[in-house]
């Protein structure tokens, strides 16, 4: 029980953020640093054409993810804007790609080019994030802020 109420209570070294959280985003950046890096790293690397430029583009912004990641697994709440983007950036593409496709009925892992399983994987940041510290951080006016 102990383990239980130390996970779930509220931490100042964490700015008040439950230690559940922290691990959970520590997971999840630690799935990104890994997996994407092994995925995006693998690919520019071995690449031995001239680059186009908008693929060019994706495939930086996929390796820069992963670097913030590797950051992110140490200082996971500084790099929490990283999985706001993540969320944000999927639920749009859900929006407009998947659910589309899913009210026609042709919602598949082949029609949408294999995206469709990492880009329903938001569900993990969606329960990671620590909202309250989130829409307190981001969106709540402070004191300082008033003139």
């Amino acid at each position: 029980m102990n383990t239980l109420n130390y996970l779930l209570s509220r931490h100042e070294k964490y700015d008040g953020i439950r230690p559940i959280n922290i691990y959970a985003m520590q997971l999840i950046y630690t799935l990104m640093a890994t997996l994407l890096a092994f995925d995006v790293w693998s690919y520019i690397i071995s690449y031995e054409q001239v680059w186009n430029s908008s693929e060019a583009m994706d495939w930086s912004v996929w390796a820069a993810f992963s670097l913030f990641a590797l950051i992110g697994i140490f200082k996971p709440v500084k790099m929490m804007p990283i999985l706001l983007l993540e969320i944000t950036y999927k639920l749009i593409w859900l929006i407009l790609v998947a659910l589309p496709l899913y009210n026609n009925g042709s919602l598949s892992d082949e029609s949408t080019d294999g995206m469709l399983f990492p880009f329903i994987l938001v569900i993990l940041p969606i329960i990671a994030i620590p909202w309250g510290y989130v829409f307190k951080t981001y969106f709540k006016p402070s004191l300082s802020n008033r003139a």
